[in-house]
């Protein structure tokens, strides 16, 4: 979950470091820092909490030299203070580190016996104090670091530089991911290609294994077994000119105002606007010989899952089960060799939901990634992948990627649908124009911004918040409670809502709001009949549907949103929106840090 950049090149690397430390800091921002060779020495500059403390420190102490490593740092090992800061170091040796050495606690104590003294509670000093005892032995920076590999266990993604070399950096992948760049007498790496759009397109990715030697003229890559091997150089489309934040002022309600666009963008993929018809990339199996489709996520896509089961059970009669990344392998769960396993991560990262595919690769299943990174290590070991279009999402709490992933899920049950005989041309039509129109109707629904900002000043004053749903809407329910956990600090659960009279109903009184999620379709009435209920109990309801919901509903609610109207089978789509708006407006009432909440990382790569 940290993001770690190095670069050996030509000019003064501090400046280059930390600007592609602060493409990484969605990765983390406990600590950061980081390490240049000046005059034959290695120097360190480390500050605790955000980057922008590492910013200030350079200006009253600045860095010289061509070669350094950088890392923001979400904390594992160690509380978050500068003595526990990345880079680590001894005299001879620097490093980096995203990950987690499983054994450094052995190594620790080896090391300790042998006279070296340790500075930090962290795992990642025990990389650099065993490199430091190899070259102590007299090997070479390369030997000593494919020594210290070998060593070391658990999952780790590694820059190191070296005292005496000047003309040498070393990264070294195992489960982490790592990214190396190639430039005009300049080598980078970096946690992923955004940390170096800036300063080179030409990416090649490392496999679980490898290590590489970088001069500023050449990448030399071993595999485990300190075999030289090839990875592909490809070129990146991403562009350091994407993440700016534009006229917003933070990068949540920037993406969130995105979000017609790059469902747009997504869509464009994927629907024939003139014919109403699907197309699926070519995949390498038959959807139609799949008897049962497993989905396997974390957080967020997680709930876009849960919203596709409803979707490819219905249309597809496909049964489907939704399996959270992280239990997933662990309960040893019945596979069939045949069947489709879709892993959805946004960053394609993710170390629980990876680890997930491989599991039902070897059992013999049709591995589909859905990500939004096309170069991910998710994506290059499925079988197949299904690319968002949602660009780069630097805000935390995810929005945009949320969204397409739920447009990539809905065209993938049509397809199934129709794979399986059970969607018309007729029906296909119908679904496909009103996917087509959902960009418009969230952008017609964020005109109405003001009135959630008003709504929120309400729910800042919470302590608990509940989130009713129905149907499809359930699962948005889910995601609305945790987008207001996460920027907001509030306590909030989503529930279904016929399930609130089985216990949950136990906690309504006129102190907690209750946001109802009620597009008018077959479900409305059994939803307003629970809004009824807690209504009667003093709750403070938020109600969101429709305008024919909302004349509909036989009692009044706290305060009310209303949603353009849409084909219940899109509803999920666009009724995310509104709740990830108030969030951000709670958020903003109470002073949090929208971007950037505690404790959460953008991309969580490790178990």
């Amino acid at each position: 979950m940290c993001g770690i950049v190095g670069i050996i090149g030509k000019d003064l690397v501090a400046p280059h470091l930390v600007e592609g430390l602060k493409r990484l800091e969605y990765r983390g921002y406990d600590s950061a820092g980081i390490a240049t060779l000046v005059a034959g020495k290695i120097e360190r500059r480390r500050a605790e909490g955000k980057l922008i403390n590492l910013e200030r420190l350079l200006v009253t102490q600045p860095l010289g030299g061509i070669i350094g490593i950088g890392h923001t740092r979400w904390a594992t090992h160690g509380v978050p203070t500068e003595r526990n800061a990345h880079p680590h170091a001894t005299a001879r040796v620097a490093v980096v580190h995203n990950g987690i050495i499983e054994n450094y606690a052995e190594l620790k104590a080896e090391l300790t016996a042998c006279g070296h003294v340790f500075e930090s509670d962290t795992d990642t000093e025990a990389v650099a104090q065993l490199i430091d005892f190899y070259l102590g032995q007299g090997k070479s920076p390369e030997d000593a670091t494919s020594a210290a590999l070998k060593r070391l266990h658990g999952a780790f993604a590694l820059g190191i530089i070296f005292a005496d070399r000047p003309d040498l950096l070393i990264a070294a992948r195992e489960g982490s991911p790592l990214a190396i760049g190639y430039g005009d007498g300049e080598m980078f790496l970096g946690s992923d290609a955004l940390a170096l759009a800036p300063l080179t397109q030409k990416i090649s990715y490392l496999a679980d294994g490898d290590w590489a030697v970088l001069t500023p003229s050449s990448v030399v890559i071993r595999d485990r077994e300190d075999k030289v091997v090839k990875r592909e150089v490809r070129l990146t489309q991403l562009s350091g000119a994407l993440i700016g934040k534009g006229q917003h002022r933070h990068f949540m309600i920037k993406e969130i105002y995105e979000q017609p666009q790059v469902i747009g963008d997504t869509l464009n993929t994927m629907l024939n606007p003139a014919s109403r018809t699907i197309t699926l990339p070519d995949l390498p199996f038959d959807l139609a010989s799949v008897k049962r489709v497993t989905i396997v996520a974390c957080g967020t896509s997680y709930y876009a899952g849960s919203v596709a089961k409803y979707w490819i059970e219905k249309l597809g009669r496909v049964p489907v089960e939704v399996e959270i990344a992280s239990e997933f392998r662990y309960r040893q769960p019945v596979l069939v060799p045949g069947d489709m396993a879709v892993f959805i991560s946004q960053s394609g990262e993710t170390a629980d939901t990876l680890a997930a595919l491989r599991y039902c690769r070897d059992a013999g299943l049709h591995t589909v990634a859905l990500v939004n990174v096309a170069e991910s290590t998710i994506a290059r070991e499925a079988t197949t992948a299904l690319l968002t279009q949602a660009g780069p999402e630097i805000g935390v709490a995810s929005t945009k990627a949320f969204t397409t992933q739920l447009v990539v899920l809905a065209c993938l049950a049509m397809g199934m649908a129709r794979a399986n005989n059970r969607l018309d041309a007729a029906e296909e039509a119908r679904l496909s124009q009103a996917l087509a129109e959902v960009p418009a109707r969230i952008a017609e629904m964020l005109r109405g911004e003001d009135n959630i900002r008003q709504i929120a000043e309400d729910v800042a004053q919470a302590r608990d918040v509940l989130y009713l749903g129905r149907g499809p809407c359930y699962p948005i329910a889910l995601e609305g409670a945790l987008k207001l956990k996460e920027v907001s600090y509030i306590h909030a659960e989503g529930y279904a809502a016929g399930e609130l009279k089985h216990g949950p109903i136990a906690l309504i009184d006129d102190h907690v709001p209750v946001v109802v999620l009620c597009p008018s379709d077959d479900l409305y009435d059994k939803t307003a009949s629970n809004v009824q209920e807690v209504i009667a109990r003093g709750a403070k309801v938020i109600f969101i549907s429709d305008a024919e919901g909302l004349s509909k509903l036989a009692v009044k609610p706290m305060a009310s949103f209303q949603m353009p109207p849409v084909d219940p089978f899109v509803a999920p789509i666009l009724y995310a929106v509104p709740v990830q708006v108030l969030a951000y407006h709670v958020a903003l009432a109470r002073g949090t840090d929208v971007d950037q909440p505690r404790n959460l990382a953008k991309s969580v790569t490790v178990e």
